[in-house]
């Protein structure tokens, strides 16, 4: 605890975790199974439950007090250029992104930027990303490129964004204005694999460079105290409250995360521990007591073990148990054992956090069989770089879930690059290749984000005889015989030819090796997977989202119940809840303190 010095504190304002609320329907629901009417029960309560539900109104959160601020995605873009189509560009019409773009040109020395322009090989563009809360220097984030709807290109297939710097942009004074260049962008164009070969032109005029943004500034995150809160001595308070519970080793010196900067605003670093989960880190935050009662953390502890047994309101007494820390730990190893999955899996999380390694059979058992729970169990894993956390995901390796597949295996790289099983190797500046002896389904994992990323489960992935297949606009791949001959046929170059063995791991090289890139090979799988020339199933982005915004377990199943019921089959309900996502995950933040 923080303090045990009563303050003139306004009467408590509840956050919606449902905690209070639980506790009293846990204390009453236990004295009505013992004396049937809650009227008298409840009048005649025992003294010590009395005790625990005056502890529970005297205890005071930091989240009482304070809100987070920086929790939002700052949106960058700009106007670019695309070049190396093969004569679906167009000269854009005479209007404020043309004018924009004619302006970024010349600043960079460019010779008649109008035929440039006028080229059909070249497109202007709409480019933008999103920097997420708490990004570093340095960092990499998607970009999305998309035609604007007044052009006349056809397609991006094919094309490289020419270097872009990327600000925010506001309309002020009935004017477009630019801020502070936050991010530039480069690299080749991937248009959306899933939709190519369909009638959908739409898809053409879209694309995206996985990773192919760098982000050129640091974005803080913090607290920021309620107006009727406001001091310096109470912003310090919490910044102390935090950093006995938070430290971490930031610019090479171990300090704590918190530094208070006004009687408002309270900057907060970020654990790497919680670098993969920052609203659980921020929930945490929170969650800890800056005042209890005299000796209260006992009777605390004892309290919340209770909530942590019902699994309505284990997850936020698991919170509030995490946010305390070590002294915690053996009331949540108890919650291992309950009978309740809800219960086991919120205990297990919170202990992973705390760095206990005994979470780790558990959250793999989650990650295999709770759908819902797989993206936060999967996290919760990955913190865990020890043994039993490496061994837990290890097993994972094998599932027959591509999303399981994956999960466990990013959360693996993440942990550690240089681990043997993971560690792959840089194909020249295209993309990465990641070859896992594993059992298990054969299974090519494409990514769309993050990072240009192919991963392979299973060793053997061979190519049929007969397959030709296109690797974008100049390579052309065919094989016969079990062999693999990789052709380039570029203007104003001479031919290049390899033979390779007709695998997927040798093809992706001889693709690179040739003068490819990452775009290419992924349209040279997805041809071999159209021409059933490649057995091994192909999965774009099996990624679990929504790492700390999950549904319950037991919502879960009255969701797949109440699917089934509208008509849908129990796979296809199950499949769409897997494929949902929280939107709202970083919809956190408030207003920038002045």
């Amino acid at each position: 605890m923080c303090t045990t010095r009563p303050l003139n504190w306004p009467p408590r304002q509840w956050p919606a975790t449902a905690i209070h609320v639980g506790v009293i329907a846990l204390i009453a629901g236990s004295l009505l199974s013992a004396g049937g009417c809650a009227g008298p029960a409840i009048r005649s309560q025992s003294p010590e439950i009395e005790a625990l539900m005056n502890l529970e109104a005297d205890t005071k959160l930091i989240g009482d007090y304070a809100t987070p601020w920086g929790l939002n995605v700052q949106h960058v873009e700009r106007a670019a250029l695309v070049t190396g189509l093969l004569g679906t560009g167009s000269d854009p019409p005479p209007n404020a992104q043309r004018q924009k773009l004619m302006s970024d040109m010349q600043a960079r020395g460019v010779v008649e930027p109008n035929n440039l322009l006028a080229s059909s090989s070249t497109s202007l563009v709409w480019v933008h990303g999103y920097l997420p809360p708490g990004v570093r220097k340095g960092d990499r984030f998607d970009i999305h490129v998309e035609v604007p709807i007044d052009n006349e290109t056809t397609s991006l297939a094919g094309g490289w964004l020419m270097e872009t710097r990327l600000s925010e942009m506001a309309v002020l004074g009935n004017r477009v204005r630019d801020g502070h260049v936050l991010g530039i962008a480069e690299g080749p164009l991937l248009v959306d694999p899933v939709s190519t070969g369909t009638l959908d032109s739409v898809s053409k005029l879209r694309a995206k460079v996985p990773g192919g943004g760098v982000a050129l500034t640091s974005r803080s995150i913090g607290l920021i105290l309620a107006p009727e809160h406001r001091s310096i001595s109470l912003s310090k308070r919490i910044g102390d409250c935090i950093n006995r519970r938070f430290n971490a080793v930031i610019r090479g010196a171990k300090r704590g995360v918190a530094t208070p900067k006004t009687d408002r605003f309270l900057e907060l670093e970020i654990p790497p521990r919680y670098a993969d989960n920052l609203p659980r880190y921020i929930r945490v935050v929170r969650s800890i007591a800056l005042v209890e009662p005299p000796g209260g953390r006992h009777l605390r502890l004892e309290l919340l073990a209770r909530q942590l047994a019902d699994p309505v309101t284990a997850p936020a007494a698991a919170l509030r148990l995490e946010a305390i820390g070590k002294d915690a730990t053996s009331t949540l190893k108890k919650g291992l054992a309950s009978k309740d999955a809800e219960v086991r899996f919120a205990s297990a999380e919170a202990l992973a956090y705390l760095g206990e390694s005994v979470a780790a059979t558990h959250l793999a058992a989650v990650a295999t069989n709770l759908r819902s729970a797989r993206p936060a169990a999967l996290t919760a894993l990955g913190v865990l770089d020890d043994a039993n956390g490496i061994d837990a995901l290890q097993t994972l390796l094998s599932s027959a879930s591509a999303e399981t597949r994956y999960g466990a295996f990013r959360s693996l790289w993440k942990m550690n690059h240089s681990l043997p099983l993971v560690r792959g190797e840089r194909l020249g500046d295209a993309c990465f290749l990641h070859v896992l002896d594993v059992k298990g389904p054969p299974l090519v994992h494409l990514t769309r984000s993050h990072r240009p990323e192919i991963v392979l489960f299973g060793v053997e992935h061979p190519l049929a005889d007969g397959l030709r297949a296109e690797a974008g606009s100049s390579i052309v791949v065919v094989v016969d015989d079990a062999i693999a001959t990789v052709s380039c046929f570029a203007v104003g170059k001479p031919d290049q030819q390899l033979e390779v063995p007709a695998r997927v791991d040798t093809v992706t090289r001889a693709i690179i090796d040739i003068g490819g890139s990452y775009p290419d090979v992924v349209q040279f799988l997805q041809q071999a997977t159209s021409s059933h020339c490649l057995q091994s199933r192909l999965a774009f982005d099996a990624v679990p989202n929504d790492a700390d915004g999950r549904m319950g377990i037991h919502e879960e199943a009255a969701l797949k119940d109440r699917a089934v019921i509208d008509g849908d089959d129990a796979d296809d309900a199950e499949a769409n809840i897997e494929s949902g996502t929280d939107a709202a995950v970083y919809g956190l933040g408030v207003d920038e303190p002045s």
